[in-house]
């Protein structure tokens, strides 16, 4: 499940979200601006970059994790 979202309404979170949590299930809500730092020029940046490496990944271009580790912090 990804996030729900909610509207300030008379000092008070309503949510109008479909869910399949069972009764009683306690969630964490977060402004949406406590996220991130990012300004939307860097947001676009970084959905655009998501939306290649997805478009990589569908397209079979991938790379053994163990690799990019090995890259990242030096071969084990």
């Amino acid at each position: 499940m990804s996030g729900l979202k909610a509207k300030v309404v008379g000092g008070r979170l309503v949510l109008d979200e479909p869910t399949d949590l069972p009764d009683g299930t306690e969630v964490e809500l977060f402004t949406v601006d406590a996220l991130d730092d990012l300004d939307e020029a860097d947001r676009r940046r970084l959905l655009a970059a998501l939306d290649e490496a997805l478009a990589q990944a569908d397209r079979g271009e991938l790379r053994p994790a163990r690799d990019v580790m090995a890259e990242l912090f030096g071969a084990a």
